[in-house]
């Protein structure tokens, strides 16, 4: 069974274009959606993937319909292969049907993860150089030694916790994470 999905980015495009293109390709089943392709729940993707069956081909109009990210992609791909579900593109003349198809997405695949392990490599390469040169990633720590300074004074004198932390400008949390039961001479 050929099963179509169409989808356009916001309630006020219109998937005239996309609908009419699957039905002259002889699908016989059309789930729709409305919404951004960033958004990973789609309901009437999720309804198309539900309803397909062994045998079956998923249509789309263009591969970008199903997502915007190569990786994405790939992983629908996937789990469509994993199920025995055919996918078919009309305008990227893709058809996982047949072997130049197949052999497209083990190529896609293949570059999607290479960009991904090159990101991490560039990423590792990156924070390593910055250790280098004295710096640390993260946020800056909210309480600084003056601000524990201060609050050890507070506190030896007797002011309740909250007070503390309001007082050196940091949450209750964060005065208790620096200064423990114990160094906070039992208050």
């Amino acid at each position: 069974m050929l099963i179509g999905y169409a989808r356009v980015s916001k309630g006020d495009q219109n998937l005239e274009l996309q609908t009419h293109a699957l039905e002259a390709a002889g699908v016989e089943r059309l789930f729709t959606d409305k919404m951004s392709g960033a958004k990973t729940a789609r309901p009437g993707l999720d309804e198309a993937l539900a309803f397909a069956r062994p045998g079956d081909v998923l249509v789309v109009w263009k591969l970008d319909r199903l997502g915007r990210s190569m990786k994405g992609l790939v992983d629908l791909a996937a789990q469509l292969e994993g199920r025995s579900v055919d996918l078919r593109s009309l305008t990227d003349g893709i058809d996982t049907k047949t072997a130049s198809g197949r052999f497209f997405f083990n190529v896609m695949a293949a570059l999607a993860t290479m960009e991904r392990e090159l990101m991490l490599e560039r990423t590792e390469a990156g924070l390593a150089a910055a250790r280098r040169a004295g710096r640390v990633g993260g946020r800056r720590p909210k309480m600084t030694a003056a601000k524990l300074d201060a609050a050890r004074k507070l506190l030896a004198a007797n002011t309740a916790p909250r007070d503390v932390a309001a007082s050196v400008g940091v949450s209750l949390a964060t005065l208790y994470r620096h200064l423990p039961a114990a160094d906070r001479g039992g208050s």
